[in-house]
């Protein structure tokens, strides 16, 4: 049988079906925030009662009003909510990587506000800057795990050579990179994370382009592969629509 759950971090049990909010955007480029807010807030919390356990943003996602809308829909919840950073986002086509120390625990802060919430479950740094070294901005997320900002670390868009060295800097709870039925390069890290207890998180894993709506993948296929892929694997779908939220949900069915 296929475990329906992975415990992030060891002490954080989550659905393995659970939901990412980068659609909860503006449009073009995920810019701005969700145009049907109020539709948005039931959408998340529909997820919850559906049994999903797990949802990620990113402060690069509006910027942060995809973290405002998470924390507003599930404020009071018992879920796990991830959220990254070291990326922002000035203009719908323009991105910034800053993994500098300043600049993470900074967005840790007001990460914390914006999902209203005493404590982040994982911060994912959202992206390896090549002006900063890995251990510099793994140093900083201990330093908000020292201090209770911030419970598990995890890392993303990171190759075995980048996760090796963050792991001699702290614990590393989660890898968030593309995967999916057709895009099958990340084959060996997803067995490397899974022997190391590590969750391993592919984004895209209906194979849609980041900045357009649509899916290449059939979802229910798409979605059961991943599951019997590995049991570490979390899956975060994203949409927009509740009758959609619930076809994948029933991707289990075919697990």
């Amino acid at each position: 049988m296929t475990s329906q759950t992975f415990t992030v971090g060891g002490d954080l049990e989550v659905n393995r079906l659970g939901y990412g909010a980068m659609r909860l955007t503006g449009q073009p480029g995920n810019f701005g925030p969700y145009p049907k807010w109020d539709e948005g807030v039931q959408l998340l919390r529909g997820a919850a009662d559906l049994g999903v356990t797990f949802f990620d943003s990113a402060w690069a996602y509006g910027p942060e009003t995809a973290d405002r809308i998470v924390g507003e829909a599930l404020e009071g919840r018992d879920v796990v909510i991830a959220t990254k950073g070291g990326v922002d986002k000035p203009a719908p086509d323009r991105i910034v990587t800053d993994g500098s120390r300043d600049t993470l625990l900074r967005q840790i802060d007001k990460a914390l506000v914006n999902l209203r919430r005493p404590q982040i479950d994982l911060f994912q740094l959202h992206r390896v800057d090549p002006n900063t070294p890995i251990e510099t901005s793994v140093a900083a997320l201990a330093e908000a795990q020292a201090d209770g900002r911030i419970r598990h670390i995890g890392l993303s868009n990171v190759t075995r050579e980048q996760l090796d060295r963050a792991l001699a800097v702290a614990p590393i709870a989660s890898v968030q990179n593309r995967f999916n039925q057709a895009e099958t390069d990340q084959q060996d890290l997803v067995d490397a994370t899974a022997e190391m207890g590590i969750a391993f998180i592919p984004y895209g894993p209906l194979g849609a382009n980041p900045m357009r709506q649509g899916a290449k993948l059939e979802p229910r296929e798409a979605l059961a592969w991943l599951l019997k892929r590995s049991p570490n694997i979390v899956v975060i779908p994203g949409t927009t629509s509740i009758v959609h939220m619930s076809e994948n949900w029933s991707a289990w069915d075919l697990v």
